[in-house]
């Protein structure tokens, strides 16, 4: 209780009441790590364990909101632990989400089977458009999901395009390096396959998949919408911690077309210029390597 102090701690309560509807003792708290612009915490309170994150609500007002939506999007397709949503709303100047806690355990025997045929059932989830009703963020870095119908232009439109964009005009990107991803637009169609749009994680790698009580997967810090089912796939290769076991579960449940292997640079465009513009030029080599042949 001393680490934190009694500001802190009254900051916890109070978005417990807001959450709940009722007082709140909070017992202790652990600091968690939150990333980049979020703070978080364990926080052991009268009503049980929850996992709490905040932020100043004057730098993203709405990230949480559309966290809390993204979450409950997953969690409707009932195939694999998805954190509750407690509550999320503004105390002071702070902005928080409040979401059940899940505890960590050691990984089941089929467990990334389990994860790879979760996955394939989320991703058998579809709507007429590809996008989302709402916009959300991948990171830091808003994303735009303004639905629209040919998957092709979504993918260059809403994702490639800003995010080269605005590496480009933060001097990240070289003006060829810049110039050639613009002529993908037009190679798209003989590069990627079409399918219909798919609910998508929308930033699965390792880091965001967790290892239940019970030795079962559990997704978190979703930037979800409807897309091609393959990025969510790639972006697992970008960073690797995937088991081969989840890859053959997956394309049992839901084929892929052949020929993915040579499509996943391709989708990792996006997560590469995500990361140039959150972490700067040290992503940018990535880009470029892809890019060369266009």
């Amino acid at each position: 209780m001393d680490f934190w102090g009694d500001e802190q701690f009254s900051f916890f309560e109070s978005v417990l009441f807001s959450a709940l509807g009722h007082p709140v003792e909070v017992i202790e708290a652990q600091f968690l790590a939150g990333g980049d612009i979020n703070t978080a915490a364990q926080v052991f309170s009268s009503e049980g364990v929850y996992f709490v994150k905040w932020n100043h609500a004057d730098q993203i007002a709405d990230m949480f909101e559309a966290e809390a939506k993204g979450l409950n999007l997953l969690r409707q397709t009932d195939t694999m632990t998805i954190p509750d949503v407690i509550g999320c709303g503004r105390h002071q100047d702070k902005s928080y989400l409040v979401l059940s806690y899940i505890d960590s355990g050691k990984i089941n025997d089929d467990y990334w089977e389990t994860l790879g045929q979760s996955l394939a059932e989320i991703h058998s989830h579809t709507q007429p458009t590809f996008g989302l009703s709402f916009n959300n963020y991948i990171g830091s870095l808003p994303q735009n999901n303004q639905p629209t119908a040919n998957g092709l232009a979504f993918f260059f439109d809403h994702r490639l395009l800003p995010q080269a964009g605005m590496a480009f005009y933060n001097e990240l990107l070289s003006k060829p390096v810049y110039e050639s991803l613009l002529r993908l637009r037009d190679r798209l169609p003989d590069l990627l396959p079409a399918e219909r749009p798919a609910l998508l994680h929308g930033d699965l790698w390792s880091g965001n998949v967790m290892i239940t009580e019970d030795g079962k997967p559990a997704l978190i810090d979703p930037a979800v919408y409807y897309g091609f089912r393959e990025a969510d796939l790639a972006h697992t290769r970008l960073f690797g911690g995937f088991d081969s076991r989840f890859y053959d579960a997956y394309n049992e449940a839901f084929p892929l077309d052949a020929g993915f292997d040579e499509r996943v640079p391709i989708y990792n465009l996006y997560p590469l210029l995500v990361h140039v513009n959150l972490f700067g030029s040290g992503y940018v080599s990535g880009v470029e390597r892809i890019l060369k042949p266009f």
